[in-house]
């Protein structure tokens, strides 16, 4: 996903796009770019397609993470699950 203009990132910013909300149902073949937890929440595990492992960047660090209420991450999430808490994961609407 490209940031087209200005527009379009505030947009994202204010969550303007669909959103799926998540408790502890696995959630797979998604495209999510961001992910909000209004409640502290623990991830089980989670798939990010722009998140490589080594190099300082290895998404399996958030595996069993606790998520602090508040929390967003902006990641092109591909799968998510949770053990507990809830998630608001944001994609992007069809042309």
């Amino acid at each position: 996903m490209a940031i087209e203009n200005v527009q379009q990132l505030l947009t994202e910013q204010m969550g303007k796009n669909r959103c799926d909300v998540i408790s502890t149902t696995a959630m797979t073949g998604k495209d999510y770019y961001c992910i909000h937890f209004p409640v502290e929440s623990v991830i089980t595990t989670i798939v990010a397609a722009n998140a490589i492992a080594g190099g300082g960047s290895d998404i399996a660090n958030l595996h069993g993470a606790t998520m602090a209420a508040g929390t967003t991450i902006f990641l092109n999430v591909t799968a998510v699950d949770l053990a507990s808490g809830v998630g608001l994961c944001y994609y992007e609407q069809p042309v």
